[in-house]
């Protein structure tokens, strides 16, 4: 009964696809089944013990843990339901929650792909596209900033004396970055070849287009991509995969943590923290290769 209706209120009140409600029915009927294989169970009387062991279940057959949260969604909006229409005393999957998501390692460009990427490559420093491109992508690897960011970024941002980037960041937050003196080197270059080619007709912005306007996040993706593909097999080359490498790259000579976070400028030091995987990872393989213990 339990079933028939929530799955009457999602066709009609709901106006789910058809698609949607057999993903629905689906699930709802894997843990109806499992319900009924229980002594005394039902879906009424089924409580959160009930629904968590379910969920393991899933779990140990090797089901991902994206799956199992979809199963278990499907269960929990039945519940609701349920207990909206007095259909149930009480919702026993209210508290129950589903198996964390595995979130995918950064990917990054080791040293030597990122050595070959700004030395390796032949770069035609006469040609303005190309020192354009080029300081593109040592502006991302060198200060770890999001392509969002080195978008915004204005002439008035970049400050040579103190050797330092003002960058605008998520919900308008600003944040220093220091700047190399080969990102400032690259960057007098490009300014100076940029103002003598390129009429910007007042735009104050760093990065602009041939028609002197701020360069597209379309443009940057489009350009590190192409770059990237010259130097690695990765399938991901991205933006961000500098972003990556820039963070990867400092926790590998020691910096801290702490300052690592600011420098991306992540609110919580747990989203840092995804790249110390990385670098144990690394530890681990370098361990392997050098402790002559290892393979005992």
């Amino acid at each position: 009964m339990i079933i028939d209706d929530f799955l009457r209120y999602m066709e009609t009140e709901r106006v789910a696809s058809p698609l949607t409600v057999k993903t629905y029915r689906d699930a709802i009927n894997n843990f109806s089944e499992y319900v009924s294989s229980l002594d005394g169970q039902s879906l009424e009387t089924a409580d959160a013990d009930v629904v968590r062991d379910w969920i393991s279940g899933l779990m140990e057959q090797g089901h991902k843990a994206t799956y199992v949260c979809k199963q278990l969604s499907a269960v929990k909006s039945m519940y609701r339901y349920a207990l909206k229409a007095k259909l149930i005393d009480k919702d026993p999957a209210h508290l129950v929650t589903g198996p964390k998501k595995q979130k995918p390692l950064p990917v990054f460009l080791k040293e030597l792909e990122a050595e070959r990427l700004f030395d390796g490559i032949q770069w035609d420093m006469d040609n303005f596209n190309d020192v354009r491109a080029r300081t593109l992508l040592l502006l991302l690897y060198s200060t770890g900033i999001r392509r969002a960011e080195a978008v915004g970024i204005d002439d008035t941002d970049v400050n040579f004396v103190n050797s330092e980037i003002k960058v605008t960041g998520k919900r308008r937050k600003q944040r220093l970055i220091p700047m190399t003196n080969e990102l400032a080197d690259v960057l007098h270059y490009y300014m100076d070849m940029r103002d003598g080619c390129v009429a910007r007709h007042g735009n104050e912005a760093l990065l602009v287009s041939d028609k002197g306007e701020r360069v597209t996040d379309g443009w940057v993706y489009s350009t590190v991509r192409e770059k990237l593909s010259l130097v690695t097999s990765m399938k991901k080359r991205s933006p961000h995969v500098l972003r990556h490498s820039f963070a990867t790259s400092m926790l590998n000579h020691e910096a801290q943590l702490g300052s690592v976070q600011k420098l991306l400028g992540h609110e919580s030091i747990a989203t840092t923290e995804v790249y110390t995987h990385v670098t144990f990872e690394d530890l681990k393989r370098i361990y392997k290769k050098a402790h002559p213990r290892a393979d005992v």
